[in-house]
């Protein structure tokens, strides 16, 4: 009899410290997940702010690199406001949000992207890319290779953040990306690239003038040496994602940058990298001799220390 008084205690004692109680023992059902995560939803809906669609997510995510940019608004108490979107992809979506502090003139614009994991095509060559990045767990490596949902997200949620450490080392090192603001879940909060709520026009939609043409391939040029001597390169480099914002090139859409070193097919990525960028520039006029793609993988190369 005693020994159940004694255990009795030890019970009551352990839910009054917060343990698991022992006879609630095993992982919730999908039923009860679903309710928890509905519950959460609708605790987040009963506290939408006046003037914004939610409050500041600044506290609960991922914060960008310091020193913290001055036009940034970092206060807990601002207000997120979605302003339409920029653009929608086949992996993630790009919209425009506004982060103010109400009854202040305080605000700053952002580019919230927005990782989808409910498409099945969701980066259909991310084997290749994945190469040389550590899983956690057999059991998440297996869903992510069965593509179950929960396999889906969690890819999702791994671009979004080889993606926000990527441009947090390039930031660092002074390489022409957007500042990552934040990470939360498989949403990113980036630096707007643009003007008044307009986006800046992507390279591929510009017809530059012969001397433009070529200050922004030495533009280029310098960008993927920093990205090189970081041990990374872009993995997808097209005319599609750089940006030129007065004058000035911006490289974006990092989700499948890769690691030089650690990925067996880094200088193969490397390579095709520049060979892209290469034959949009001489197709628009630039001399070949100045964008020769092995003699720039090369010295590319050189600044990763793998030559």
């Amino acid at each position: 009899m005693r020994w159940r008084v004694k255990k009795a205690k030890k019970a009551t004692r352990a839910r009054a410290e917060g343990d698991v109680e022992p006879g609630r023992r095993g992982r919730l059902t999908e039923e009860a997940k679903d309710r928890l995560a509905q519950m959460r939803e609708d605790a987040v809906a009963a506290d939408v702010p006046v003037d914004g669609d939610r409050w500041s997510t600044w506290g609960d995510a991922d914060q960008g690199p310091k020193p913290h940019p001055s036009w940034l608004v970092t206060d807990l108490s601002a207000v997120d406001r979605e302003l339409g979107i920029v653009k929608t992809g086949k992996e993630a979506d790009v919209f425009l949000l506004e982060r103010a502090m109400p009854g202040t003139d305080r605000s700053c614009l952002l580019a919230a992207k927005r990782y989808r994991s409910n498409d099945h095509r969701l980066f259909h060559r991310d084997a290749g890319y994945l190469e040389g990045r550590r899983m956690r767990r057999s059991r998440e490596m297996r869903a992510m290779t069965n593509r179950s949902a929960f396999g889906r997200n969690l890819i999702a949620e791994r671009w979004a953040v080889a993606e926000f450490a990527a441009l947090t080392t390039l930031w660092q090192r002074g390489a022409p990306v957007p500042y990552p603001v934040q990470r939360d879940g498989t949403e990113l909060l980036l630096e707007f690239v643009g003007k008044d709520g307009a986006a800046a026009p992507r390279l591929a939609q510009l017809r530059p003038e012969p001397d433009e043409l070529v200050d922004l391939w030495r533009q280029l040029v310098d960008a993927l040496t920093v990205m090189a001597s970081a041990g990374l390169a872009h993995g997808d480099l097209s005319a599609f994602n750089l940006m030129v914002h007065d004058g000035e090139l911006v490289v974006i859409d990092l989700p499948q940058v890769v690691d030089l070193a650690a990925n067996p097919r880094g200088p193969e990525f490397l390579e095709r990298d520049v060979r892209n960028v290469a034959g949009w520039f001489t197709a628009r006029g630039l001399q070949p001799e100045l964008a020769e793609p092995r003699e720039v993988t090369e010295v590319l190369l050189d600044a990763a220390g793998l030559r």
